[in-house]
């Protein structure tokens, strides 16, 4: 165990600043309006030890525990209190009632969990995936427990045991979910390195007044790392609301973030258009955005369009266009790899759509747009040719690899997909930099003019009549159409690859099926050059996504082939 980790970080707040808020959770499950809990540092510190005290009883140091529970301050305290116990923690939604959830049970075969951390709400939901007969794993519901008794000296250094934090199931996108395996160093580093990129003009640090503001999940790597990790490295307190308070009511986010004297936060593409689309006048009249100072955008492709469209909604109450920080990163690397530059307004690039076809950036006006990140300084960042492992001229598409003390060691008992994408090695390094422990990322990008642009997924790329093609970029032409989720998809025939695209949509009235098919066709020709064999048409909800909103592919083209999609215009 390194010297310092989140847990000895939490240890020093609540020695040196004992009755400072640390997290406030506000739920509005139980009231419209919503109803806030907040937790000091001391009494988190208090919980977190009391938690490991309850579970060092159900196993050792080194044993996976799951932490299956709704969004809020327990789970954090699970999460927090299954490390100080030596625990592996294993961060995870809670299943739909009623429903099996196959992600979960294929987490629960590959960790072996000897217990489960939940609350007394959604217990038997929890207990159903590992009551099975074939081990005997503890549930816990943390909130049951006597959280604010004097934990006495148990738990106050942490046990030995593997430098392994948690398990960061990837969200299966392209494939089943993978443990990565982060460790309590890729933690501390990562957080190092997007401090230094995010915030260099208040010198690396967030200035005072600060609040970190987050809905996102804590399964999901950048929930984790902004909900519950910043605030504990940073010192900076967290508000803090679920998901579904978001998606109920978008607004509530922008509520939140003008409370604060300066506020950070952080979502999805998505939710930026979400954001401009659903709040109304009424719901942001009196709020002021002005002490807003960075906002990630990430964990999907961003679109320019959203960028621009979220900017100009919300410019009247005072939110900078400068504060959007568009970012690139994966779980791999915990988190963070790259952003825009900081303090700066998104830049757009467009570039020869039939050059990037064929691997080659050429700089053109009219053509694809792509967001400009910095290259950072660290982690180190290269463009590598994925077939001879050789860096890539600039100007020329390759995979993205990147190398640093926040890439994790590999996959949680997976060595082949550990060994295809984990301590890769450079074929011709320049100076110092290293030969091996490159990170593979299975993303396409290039450097242009000393600037990264990130192209898309290598196994997403189509590949028609010899040309690569883009999903991202194809799905984005159609959303401007559409309005909805898409889903471009290659699937093969005995001779070729064809293109489909699934299309959600919302009926009206006045819908003409037919001519929203002809507006896709004609946009696709002339956008790409390229003839979509069939479109698609479903209702919103219908395209398989994971936990984390990306489409999965994969799953899209099986769902075609076996005629599951249910066709809006059959």
């Amino acid at each position: 165990m390194p010297n310092v980790s989140i847990l000895s970080v939490l240890r020093e707040r609540a020695s040196t600043t004992p009755d400072d808020v640390a997290f406030t959770f506000t739920d509005y499950d139980r009231d419209w309006d919503g109803v806030a809990e907040s937790l000091t540092w001391s009494q988190l510190y208090r919980r977190t030890l009391n938690v490991a005290r309850e579970i060092s009883q159900q196993g050792a140091p080194g044993d996976r525990a799951l932490i299956i529970a709704p969004q809020g301050l327990a789970y954090i305290v699970a999460f927090l209190g299954a490390m100080q116990a030596g625990f592996i923690a294993v961060p995870l939604s809670v299943p739909v009632p009623g429903s099996h959830d196959e992600r979960v049970s294929a987490v629960v075969t590959d960790t072996s969990p000897t217990v489960v951390l939940t609350t007394s709400a959604v217990f038997e939901v929890a207990a159903q995936y590992v009551d099975d007969g074939a081990a005997v794993i503890a549930t816990i519901a943390v909130d049951t427990l006597d959280l604010d008794a004097p934990p006495g000296d148990a738990g106050a250094e942490v046990p030995d045991g593997p430098d392994i934090a948690y398990l960061q199931y990837t969200s299966g996108s392209t494939r089943l979910p993978a443990g990565v395996m982060i460790s309590h160093r890729n933690m501390c580093a990562n957080f190092d390195q997007l401090m230094a990129d995010y915030v260099p003009h208040f010198g690396g640090e967030f200035p005072p007044g600060t609040s970190l503001v987050s809905w996102l999940p804590f399964y999901h790597d950048m929930g984790l790392m902004l909900g519950i990790g910043a605030p504990i490295f940073s010192g900076h307190p967290a508000d803090l609301m679920s998901p579904i308070a978001f998606l109920s009511r978008p607004a509530r986010w922008l509520q939140l973030l003008a409370r604060h004297p300066h506020a950070w936060s952080g979502a999805p593409n998505f939710a930026f258009d979400l954001t401009a689309r659903r709040s109304t006048d009424d719901e942001l009249d009196g709020l002021d955005l002005s002490g807003v100072i960075g906002i990630i955008n990430g964990a999907e492709r961003i679109h320019p369009e959203t960028v621009v469209r979220f900017n100009a909604r919300l410019a009247p109450i005072g939110l900078r266009p400068e504060v959007m920080a568009p970012s690139y990163g994966l779980a791999e690397a915990t988190v963070y790899v790259a952003s825009s530059t900081a303090n700066e307004v998104p830049e757009v690039v467009e570039f020869d759509a039939d050059e990037l076809t064929l691997g080659n950036a050429i700089r053109k006006p009219g053509g694809t747009q792509l967001l400009r990140y910095q290259l950072p300084v660290s982690p180190l960042v290269r463009i590598v040719d994925a077939d001879t492992c050789q860096t890539c001229p600039d100007g020329t598409v390759g995979e993205i690899w990147t190398h640093g003390e926040n890439v994790s060691a590999g996959y949680w008992r997976k060595p082949e997909q550990t060994g295809s994408a984990f301590g890769a090695t450079l074929a011709d390094p320049a100076g110092d930099v290293p030969t091996s422990g490159w990170l593979r990322t299975g993303d396409q990008g290039f450097v242009s003019e000393g600037d990264l642009f990130i192209v898309g997924r290598i196994k997403d790329m189509l590949i028609v009549r010899g040309r690569n093609h883009y999903s991202d970029d194809i799905e984005a032409t159609v959303q401007k159409i559409t309005g909805g989720r898409v889903a471009a998809i290659a699937v093969s025939d005995e001779e070729t690859e064809k293109l489909v695209t699934v299309v959600e949509l919302k009926i009206r009235d006045d819908t003409d099926l037919d001519s929203v098919k002809s507006d896709v066709v004609a946009a696709i020709s002339r956008a790409h050059g390229l003839q979509v064999a069939d479109i698609v048409l479903v209702e919103p909800g219908a395209i398989p996504t994971t936990t984390s909103g990306k489409i999965r592919r994969a799953a899209c083209v099986d769902h075609y082939r076996q005629g599951q999609f249910v066709r809006l215009d059959a």
